[in-house]
C-alpha cells in the first residue's frame, strides 16, 4: 500500500463552495474510489490551501482507473471550477515528498 500526500489550491473565494460540496461526495464516486484501491482519502484545508493524504494500493493504477470513470469525470469537472489548477490526469507524479516522520 502507498501513502501519497497531495497539495492543491482553491480559486479565491471558493472555500465555502469546496467545503459544502465535500460535505457529501456522490455514492458512485465513493464506490469508484474504493474499486480503484483507495483505502483512505483525507483532506485538510487552510484558507485556500488543500492538503490531501491518500492511502491506496497503487496510486498510478488508481489514477488510470479513474481518468475516464463515469463517476469521476463529472466530479473532476465540478472540482475544476473550484481549483486554481485543474487536474488533467496527465499522469504527473505528486509533488509533495516525505521529508521526515516520527518513527
Amino acid at each position: 500500500m502507498e501513502t501519497v500526500a497531495l497539495h492543491t489550491r482553491l480559486r479565491e473565494g471558493r472555500e465555502a463552495d469546496y467545503d459544502r460540496i465535500h460535505a457529501t461526495i456522490p455514492v458512485e464516486l465513493d464506490g469508484a474510489l474504493r474499486e480503484a484501491g483507495v483505502h483512505s482519502w483525507r483532506i485538510w484545508r487552510s484558507g485556500r490551501e488543500l492538503f490531501h493524504l491518500v492511502e491506496v494500493d497503487d496510486y498510478q493504477a488508481m489514477r488510470a482507473f479513474l481518468a475516464e470513470h463515469p463517476a469521476n469525470v463529472p466530479w473532476q469537472a465540478q472540482m475544476a471550477e473550484l481549483l486554481e489548477v485543474e487536474d488533467d490526469y496527465s499522469g504527473a507524479e505528486p509533488d509533495v515528498r516525505l521529508v521526515w516522520e516520527l518513527p
